[in-house]
C-alpha cells in the first residue's frame, strides 16, 4: 500500500486520474468536476455581495477569503478571493443569479473565467522568432546591412519551429535612441517583401510608427506589434490597425526606451497593468478594433525591475480574464541575468526556455523569442507532458 500525491492542473488532467482507476464513464465526467480547485478574485465588489458570496460558496463546500471590512458589515467595497472546486462553481451559480447587489454579473463573470480556464489546457502555444533589422540590439543579434542573408535567417527559425517571425527594424533596448520612419521602413519594407515571397507563416511588425506599419502591411505583413500599446502620435496606430482588420498586439511600458528603466515604480505592479489593459482595450475597441484582434503583451523588461517582472510572471493568469491572447516576450532579458547571474544577453538560452515554459503554462498563448529551436524542442516536451494539451 502507498499513497501519492498527483498534480492535477486541468480537467482534462482530473478525468484522466479518475479513468486510471478503473470508473466507469458517467463517474469520470461527474468526479472529475470535483478534483482539483481553482482559485477566482473577484475585484471591488459590494461589501454586501462579498458576504453573500462567503455565504453562499461554504453552503457549497468550498471557501472564500473576505476583507474584515466585510466581516465587520461595513459600506464599502472589497476583494473575495473564492476557493472552489468547478463542481461547486456549478452550484453556486444558480445561487448568484437569485441575489441583489450585482452578483447575477459577478455569475456571468464565473463563467467566462471559467471557460478560459479550461481552454487554456487545450490550445498549443505559438512561438514568434525575433528578427531584428538593426544595427543595436540589446541581444546582439541584429541584422543589419543584407537583406537576403536576413530572410535566410528568418528561414532558420522557421525551419525550427516558428510560427510568426516578428520584423523590428527600430531598436527598444534600455536608452535606445528613436529613428525615423523613413530609416526604420527602409530597413524592414525589404526583408518582408521577400519574406512573403517565400512563406504562407505570419509576419509581424514590431513598430511604434503608423507610416511604418501601413507600408509592413503593404508588403506583405499580418500582425501589428505595438510596444507603445496604440500611445505614440495620439494613438493613430489604432487607425491602421482598424482599417487593415489585422491582429494588433497591445504591450505595456513604463516610458519610454530611453527612459524606461530609470527608477520604474508601481503600487502594484499587475494591478498597474492590468488597469492599463483595459483602458487600451477600450480605446481600441473605440476606434474600430475588434476585439478578436487584441493581443496584450505585459511588456517584459520595459519599464519594470527584476521584482516586478518575476511578480508580472508569477501572476500572469490573471491576465485572462481580459478576454484577450497573451504574448510574453521575455527572451534574455535583463532580469534573467540578474536571477542566473549571466552577463551576456546570447548565453542567457536556458533561462529564457525555462521563462518561457512557465509563461505558456500560466496562459501564455505566443512566447517572443530568440532562440526558437531550443525553445521549440523544450516546448515539444512539455506539450507531450500534457501541460496543454
Amino acid at each position: 500500500m502507498r499513497v501519492t500525491k498527483i498534480e492535477l492542473q486541468s480537467e482534462g488532467d482530473a478525468r484522466a486520474a479518475v479513468s486510471r482507476v478503473g470508473a466507469d464513464a458517467y463517474s469520470v465526467r461527474r468526479m472529475s468536476r470535483k478534483a482539483f480547485m481553482v482559485p477566482l478574485l473577484i475585484s471591488e465588489i459590494d461589501n454586501r455581495a462579498a458576504n453573500i458570496i462567503k455565504q453562499e460558496i461554504l453552503a457549497c463546500g468550498g471557501e472564500a477569503a473576505v476583507s474584515r471590512d466585510v466581516a465587520a458589515f461595513k459600506q464599502g467595497k472589497s476583494h473575495v478571493l473564492v476557493m472552489a472546486t468547478p463542481a461547486q462553481y456549478e452550484r453556486l451559480l444558480p445561487k448568484l443569479a437569485q441575489q441583489p447587489f450585482g452578483l447575477r454579473d459577478v455569475g456571468v463573470s464565473i463563467v467566462a473565467e471559467l471557460s478560459r480556464h479550461a481552454s487554456l489546457s487545450e490550445k498549443s502555444p505559438r512561438v514568434m522568432g525575433i528578427l531584428n533589422v538593426t544595427p543595436d540590439s540589446f541581444s546582439g543579434d541584429g541584422r543589419f546591412h543584407d537583406s537576403a542573408a536576413v530572410v535566410e535567417y528568418a528561414f532558420t527559425m522557421i525551419k525550427d519551429g516558428a510560427d510568426i517571425i516578428d520584423v523590428g527594424g527600430e531598436s527598444s533596448r534600455p536608452g535606445a535612441r528613436a529613428v525615423t520612419a523613413e530609416e526604420e521602413q527602409r530597413r524592414v519594407v525589404p526583408v518582408i517583401q521577400l519574406l512573403r515571397k517565400k512563406t504562407k507563416k505570419l509576419i509581424s511588425i514590431d513598430t511604434c510608427k503608423p507610416s511604418v506599419a501601413q507600408a509592413a502591411l503593404d508588403a506583405g505583413a499580418d500582425i501589428i506589434n505595438d510596444i507603445t500599446g496604440l500611445r505614440h502620435q495620439k494613438g493613430a496606430m489604432a487607425l491602421v490597425a482598424a482599417r487593415a482588420k489585422v491582429p494588433l498586439v497591445i504591450m505595456h511600458m513604463q516610458g519610454t526606451p530611453r527612459t524606461m528603466q530609470k527608477n520604474p515604480r508601481y503600487a502594484d505592479v499587475v494591478a498597474d497593468v492590468y488597469a492599463f489593459f483595459e483602458e487600451r482595450i477600450a480605446f481600441a475597441l473605440a476606434h474600430g478594433i475588434a476585439m478578436k484582434h487584441i493581443i496584450l503583451d505585459p511588456g517584459i523588461g520595459f519599464g519594470k525591475t527584476t521584482e516586478h517582472n518575476v511578480t508580472i510572471l508569477r501572476r500572469l493568469n490573471e491576465f485572462s480574464s481580459l478576454g484577450c491572447p497573451l504574448m510574453v516576450g521575455a527572451s534574455r532579458k535583463a532580469f534573467i541575468g540578474a536571477v542566473t547571474g549571466v552577463s551576456h544577453p546570447a548565453d542567457r538560452v536556458t533561462g529564457s526556455v525555462a521563462a518561457c515554459l512557465w509563461a505558456v503554462n500560466h496562459g501564455a498563448a505566443i512566447v517572443r523569442v530568440h532562440d526558437v529551436k531550443e525553445t521549440c524542442t523544450a516546448l515539444k516536451i512539455t506539450g507531450a507532458l500534457s501541460l496543454w494539451n
